[in-house]
């Protein structure tokens, strides 16, 4: 999903996803441990979304979106 996709989403979704990549990450940080990761890309691929999910909400909460507007 691309960055432009991630702005068009709400706040509670982009928590959700951040949450999911989180998970998902971890169990491949321990499937590496263990010698039984069979796709070392996906590694790559999640550390980039969760990046890319905390930039959009970060941008969010800089301008006041996340808060419920201006102030």
């Amino acid at each position: 999903m691309s960055v432009s996709e991630l702005r068009e989403l709400g706040a509670a979704d982009l928590h959700k996803r951040l949450q999911e990549a989180r998970q998902e990450l971890f169990s491949l940080r321990l499937q590496r441990a263990a010698g039984k990761l069979l796709n070392p890309a996906r590694v790559v691929l999640l550390r980039r979304t969760v990046a890319q999910l905390l930039t959009v909400l970060g941008e969010r909460e800089r301008t006041g979106e996340a808060a419920g507007g201006s102030t």
